[in-house]
C-alpha cells in the first residue's frame, strides 16, 4: 500500500514555490495564466506562469512544453529569468523571477513627464537588446514580439517573454500559426502576401514586432494594425527609426543591432541620461577609476530625473556592491545616500547602515570628508549606541586632523551629531576638542565656527555643564583677534541668553560686551550694541518687576529648554542667527595653487600649499576664496580680498560655510599668538577664572591696534619670502612649502 501511496501522490506538492494571487493581463494573449508565488522557505517573491492541462487541448500545451523548453536555455540580462518547472497530470508549472505584464506596469506610470520618456527609452532599448542577441548571437526568431510577450520586474527592467513561438532563423519562412486569435494583430503584411515572403531575414518578423511594441508603449493595446500609421505619440527622434520598423517590406526593416548602433549615437533616442547611467554600471567593473569618479559625481545629480522603482532596485544596489567589492571610493557616497531615502527603515538598517559604519573607519581623506559632508541625510537612521561606540570615537580624531577641511566639516559633524550622543561623548569630549579648537587652531574659520556650533548645540548640552562653559567659551571668542570670531560669540550670547542668570549677565557678559562697542569693525560694534540693549532691556524688565525673575531664568537649569518663555523673545534675531548657518569662511586651498603665473595645479586632501603673495591682501586679516577639498579645478585668483563678507554677518544668516573654514595663514597662524587666539597664552579649558577679571577697554583696543601691527609686519616679511622662492624657482629650482609651515 505505501508503494501504491507514493506513486499517487501529487508532484505539484514537491515544487518548492507556493502559488500566489492570480496576476490579470496575459488573458487571450498566453496560453498560460501568471500568478504571484514565493520560494517555500525563504519567502522570496516570484512569479509563476500556470497552464491547466485539463483545460487546455493538446496544440496549447505543447506550446506550453517548447516555451518551458527554450526559457530554460536562454540566458540574457533583457530575457526573462528561469527559476524552475514542473510538469503534472494536471499543471504545468514555470517558475521565473517575480514580474508583471509590461501593460499593468505602463498604467501605473504617470502619463507624462520626463521620467516616464526616459524610462520608456530604457526599456525598448532592453527589448531590441534581447532582440539582438536572439536574432543574432543565437540565430533564432522570437516571433511574438508584442506588448503582452514583455514583462517588468522589481527593478523596472523590461523582460522578454512570450518565447512559445520561437523557432530557429533557418526553419520555414518564420511566419508561425499563432493559435490565439487575438495574436495575429501582430502579423507582419507579407504573412498575407506571398510575393514578399522571399524577402524575409532573420530579423524581419521581431523587427515589425517591435515596431508594434514601441507603439503601443506610447499608445496602448494595437486596436488594429493600420493603427500602427499614426505617429502622433511616437517620439520625433524615433519616428525614423520606427517607420522603418513597420515599412511594408520585410528586406527594408533593420537590423536591431542596427537600431541600437544608430540611436545610441548624440541625439538618438538611447542616448540620455538613464540609459548611459544603466549602461555604465553594467559594466563599471572594467571601468577605469577616474572614469568611476567622474559617473558618481553626476550621478547624484541626475537620479532626481530618474524613476524611483530603477533607482531603488537596480541603481542603488549596484552602488552598493561598487563600494563594497569595487574601487569605487568615496564618489559612490553622494548618490548613494541620496538614493537611500527611497528605502524604508528595516532595509536602510541592513543595506545602508553597515556600510556607513565600515566607511567612518577609513583612513582616506576624501571619504571622510564626503561622509561628513552628508551626515545629515543618515544620522537619523542610526541607532543612538552605534553613532557612541562606533561612529564617534572615530569622527571624534578629526578634531586633531592636520588637515583644516577634516578638523572644519568635524566641527560641523556636531551639529547632526549632538541629540544622539552620550553625556561623556557630548560634555566631556566634544567640549574638551571644542575648547582647544577655539583657543589654538590657526584657521580663523575654525575658531568662529566651534563658537557658532557651541552656539547650536547649547540646548542639548547638561545644565551644570552648559552654565559652566557657555559665558566662558563666547568671552574667549570676543577676544580673538578674528572680527567674524568675535561677532560669533556676541551673537552666541544673544542667542543662548536664556541659559544665563541675571547675576552673571549684569557682572560677565555685559561689562565684556561693552569692551567691543569701541571694537575696530563696525559690524562687530554693530551687533554689540543690539546685545548690549538686548540684555540691559532684560535687567531693566526685572527691576521693574521682580516677579519676571523666575520666569526669565527658567531655561538655566532645564535639560530640555524652550524658547516660549519670556527670556526669549528679545533675542529671536540671533536665536534664528544661530541655529541657521555657520559662518561662510574661505579657504585657499586652490588660490595658493597657483604659485607660478599660468601654472595649474589640483587642490588634493593633504597637499595644500602656501598662498602666493598675489593672493595676500594688504588688510588687517584675509579670507581667500574657497572650494571644496575633492573638486578639482584649476586656480583663478589673483585678487586681493578684503577683511571678510559683511553679508555674512547680518543677523540672519551669520555663518554659513559650504567648504573647509581654512583662511590665510595671516588670519589663523600670525593671529594665534594675540590672547584669545591660543598660542599657549591661553588655555585650553573654559575655566570660570580665567574669564572673570575684565581688563579696561583701552588695553584691550591697545592690542588689537598691536596684533594688527605685527600681522601687517608679518604679511610683508611672508611676501617677501615669498618673492625670493618665486625667484628660486624661475632660477630653475621649486620646493612647495605646506600650509601652517614654520616661518623663518
Amino acid at each position: 500500500m505505501s508503494m501504491w501511496s507514493f506513486f499517487a501522490r501529487d508532484p505539484s506538492k514537491d515544487f518548492p514555490y507556493e502559488i500566489g494571487d492570480p496576476v490579470p493581463g496575459l488573458e487571450g494573449f498566453s496560453v498560460w495564466s501568471l500568478h504571484k508565488g514565493k520560494r517555500k522557505g525563504s519567502g522570496e517573491d516570484v512569479s509563476v506562469f500556470v497552464f491547466d492541462i485539463r483545460n487546455g487541448n493538446e496544440t496549447q500545451f505543447d506550446v506550453a512544453k517548447a516555451a518551458v523548453k527554450r526559457l530554460k536555455s536562454l540566458r540574457h540580462p533583457s530575457i526573462l529569468t528561469y527559476l524552475d518547472s514542473l510538469e503534472s497530470d494536471k499543471v504545468l508549472y514555470l517558475a521565473t523571477e517575480y514580474v508583471e505584464p509590461l501593460e499593468t506596469h505602463l498604467n501605473q506610470l504617470s502619463k507624462d513627464g520626463n521620467q516616464r520618456d526616459l524610462y520608456l527609452s530604457w526599456g525598448i532599448f532592453q527589448i531590441t537588446r534581447a532582440l539582438s542577441f536572439l536574432n543574432n548571437d543565437g540565430n533564432l526568431r522570437h516571433n511574438n514580439v508584442c506588448l503582452s510577450s514583455v514583462f517588468v520586474n522589481a527593478g523596472g527592467e523590461w523582460r522578454l517573454g512570450g518565447v512559445e513561438y520561437v523557432a530557429g532563423a533557418l526553419e520555414g519562412t518564420g511566419l508561425p500559426i499563432k493559435i490565439l486569435p487575438s495574436l495575429e494583430k501582430y502579423d507582419p503584411p507579407e504573412k498575407a502576401d506571398s510575393s514578399k515572403q522571399r524577402f524575409i531575414t532573420k530579423c524581419s518578423t521581431d523587427m515589425w514586432g517591435l515596431g508594434c511594441l514601441i507603439w503601443e508603449a506610447f499608445n496602448g493595446p494595437l486596436p488594429q494594425p493600420v493603427s500602427l500609421k499614426t505617429l502622433e505619440k511616437i517620439p520625433k527622434q524615433l519616428c525614423p527609426v520606427y517607420c522603418e520598423l513597420v515599412g511594408s517590406s520585410p528586406a527594408s526593416r533593420p537590423n536591431p543591432a542596427d537600431v541600437i548602433t544608430r540611436c545610441r549615437k548624440l541625439g538618438g533616442y538611447f542616448k540620455n541620461d538613464l540609459v548611459d547611467a544603466l549602461l555604465f554600471l553594467e559594466e563599471i567593473q572594467i571601468r577605469e577609476r577616474s572614469e568611476k569618479n567622474r559617473f558618481f559625481g553626476g550621478l547624484a545629480v541626475q537620479v532626481d530625473s530618474f524613476p524611483d522603482n530603477v533607482c531603488r532596485h537596480k541603481i542603488l544596489p549596484q552602488l552598493i556592491t561598487a563600494f563594497e567589492y569595487g574601487d569605487a571610493g568615496s564618489a559612490v557616497l553622494t548618490p548613494m545616500f541620496k538614493l537611500g531615502r527611497l528605502l524604508d527603515e528595516a532595509e536602510y538598517q541592513k543595506k545602508i547602515v553597515p556600510c556607513v559604519v565600515k566607511l567612518f573607519g577609513s583612513n582616506d581623506r576624501a571619504t571622510r570628508i564626503r561622509l561628513l559632508q552628508q551626515l545629515e541625510n543618515f544620522i537619523n537612521h542610526l541607532q543612538a549606541s552605534t553613532v557612541n561606540d562606533q561612529i564617534f570615537p572615530q569622527i571624534a580624531l578629526g578634531f586633531m586632523d592636520t588637515n583644516a577641511t577634516i578638523r572644519e566639516q568635524t566641527v560641523k559633524s556636531v551639529i547632526q551629531l549632538a541629540p544622539k550622543l552620550n553625556y561623556n561623548n557630548l560634555n566631556v569630549e566634544v567640549l574638551r576638542h571644542f575648547a582647544r579648537l577655539q583657543s589654538k587652531d590657526e584657521q580663523g574659520g575654525i575658531r568662529t565656527n566651534t563658537t557658532v556650533c557651541l552656539g547650536k548645540i547649547a540646548q542639548h548640552l547638561h545644565p551644570q555643564i552648559r552654565q559652566k562653559v557657555l559665558i566662558s567659551a563666547f568671552i574667549r571668542a570676543m577676544r580673538d583677534p578674528f572680527p567674524p570670531a568675535r561677532s560669533a560669540g556676541v551673537l552666541a550670547l544673544a542667542a543662548t541668553q536664556q541659559y544665563f542668570l541675571l547675576s552673571e549677565v549684569a557682572t560677565r557678559i555685559l561689562p565684556a560686551l561693552c569692551q567691543l562697542t569701541v571694537d575696530p569693525e563696525k559690524s562687530v560694534r554693530d551687533n554689540v550694541f543690539r546685545t548690549v540693549r538686548g540684555f540691559l532691556g532684560k535687567l531693566e524688565k526685572v527691576s521693574e518687576d521682580p516677579s519676571l525673575r523666575e520666569s526669565m531664568e527658567a531655561d538655566v537649569h532645564t535639560a530640555t529648554p524652550s524658547l516660549s518663555n519670556a527670556a526669549a523673545t528679545w533675542a529671536g534675531w540671533a536665536v534664528s542667527a544661530v541655529t541657521s548657518k555657520f559662518y561662510r569662511s574661505h579657504s585657499d586651498t586652490v588660490r595658493s595653487a597657483s604659485v607660478m603665473p599660468g601654472s595649474k595645479s589640483l587642490s588634493k586632501p593633504g597637499s595644500l600649499e602656501q598662498p602666493s603673495s598675489s593672493s595676500i591682501s594688504t588688510t588687517t586679516s584675509s579670507v581667500t576664496s574657497m572650494t571644496s577639498l575633492e573638486q578639482e579645478e584649476v586656480s583663478k585668483g589673483n585678487e586681493s580680498v578684503s577683511d571678510y563678507d559683511e553679508t555674512c554677518w547680518e543677523a540672519e544668516n551669520w555663518g554659513d560655510m559650504e567648504g573647509p573654514a581654512s583662511e590665510e595663514g595671516a588670519s589663523g597662524q600670525g593671529e594665534s599668538s594675540t590672547p584669545g587666539a591660543g598660542s599657549g597664552k591661553v588655555g585650553g579649558g573654559w575655566d570660570d577664572a580665567e574669564w572673570e577679571p575684565i581688563e579696561e577697554t583701552t588695553g584691550a583696543t591697545n592690542r588689537m591696534e598691536e596684533a594688527k601691527k605685527k600681522r601687517e609686519e608679518r604679511k610683508l616679511q611672508r611676501q617677501k619670502e615669498l618673492e625670493a622662492r618665486r625667484a628660486t624657482r624661475l632660477a630653475g629650482t621649486s620646493s612647495a612649502m605646506k600650509l601652517g609651515a614654520k616661518k623663518v
